[in-house]
């Protein structure tokens, strides 16, 4: 059951993190959703990380590649140089146009997105999530940020040029190994209400992995709540329907201090109760669509990075 609101809306509009990029038009973590992105407006970017098997930081969303390009089998057991092979943009039944670069360049790395970030020069969030369990443990994130250190950002600021970072994750051990390094303002416990069922490749599960995943989500979601409740974090990174599901705890931490950055907000009824409730940060597939809402609605924010 909902609750009234209890805030009065922000003043400024949220700001707007474009999902995976402009992720509804263009394939998910391509070149072409990313630059789309950025012609729409968006304030900033989010992005998945795994590593493939020879170590390489690659925008990717899933455990395996099946989904989203024409191959199969996990990240983590092929090479950059065999995923750079792929077709990654095909399976969204979208042409992309050719200022967006041809499909043999659509496969970004880390180090691809930052080239992109920085040529477009202005200021630019990016929100960068951190995908567990993974084989490699923690060398997804000594590997991330040793990339973006080299690449010059200050982890007190997380500021790299005109690109202002902030780190994700569902795992509260990545993220209590990131506080060891990063300002906790730039990083962000997400959180959701996950069973086995939610899982696409439940089917392929047997009873006792069904088990074993089941107990791993309910420890995960718990260490979540630890590192959220004890304000380890500056921001916290509820999904919609958490957010609808649990209202007060979400309006708690947020009169604790944390800054909330909701997902995945992609319709004008959503972002509109995502304001009631004081939402300062919303992930979207649809950036140029809630944008020219948001612009209409209320003023611009300070833009990540200005």
């Amino acid at each position: 059951m909902s609750i009234e609101p209890q805030h009065e809306p922000t003043a400024a509009r949220p700001v707007v993190y474009a999902h995976r990029g402009a992720s509804a038009r263009w394939a998910e973590h391509t070149r072409a959703a990313y630059l789309q992105a950025l012609e729409d407006g968006s304030d900033g970017v989010e992005c998945d990380l795994r590593l493939t098997r020879d170590g390489h930081p690659v925008l990717w969303h899933d455990d395996d590649i099946d989904r989203t390009s024409d191959g199969t089998g996990r990240v983590a057991d092929v090479t950059l140089a065999e995923m750079s092979r792929l077709d990654v943009s095909s399976w969204k039944g979208a042409a992309i146009p050719l200022r967006f670069g041809a499909p043999s360049e659509q496969l970004l790395t880390l180090d691809d997105l930052l080239d992109l970030l920085l040529e477009h020069g202005r200021p630019i969030g990016l929100a960068i999530e951190l995908k567990h369990p993974i084989p490699q443990g923690r060398q997804l994130e000594k590997t991330v940020l040793g990339t973006l250190k080299r690449r010059g950002l200050d982890v007190r600021t997380c500021r790299l040029a005109n690109i202002t970072v902030s780190f994700m994750s569902f795992s509260a051990e990545a993220v209590n190994y990131l506080l060891a390094t990063v300002n906790r303002d730039h990083v962000c416990q997400l959180i959701d209400d996950v069973s086995v069922h939610d899982l696409r490749t439940k089917e392929l599960l047997g009873p006792v992995m069904r088990l074993i995943v089941s107990r791993y989500l309910r420890r995960l979601f718990s260490e979540a709540n630890v590192v959220i409740n004890k304000r380890r974090v500056g921001l916290v990174g509820p999904g919609l329907a958490y957010l609808r599901r649990h209202p007060r705890r979400v309006q708690r931490w947020r009169d604790a201090g944390a800054v909330l950055r909701v997902w995945t907000v992609d319709d004008v009824d959503d972002a509109r109760y995502c304001i009631d409730r004081g939402v300062r940060e919303l992930t979207t597939n649809r950036p140029a669509e809630l944008l020219a809402w948001l612009r209409a609605a209320q003023p611009d924010p300070a833009v990540p990075g200005a």
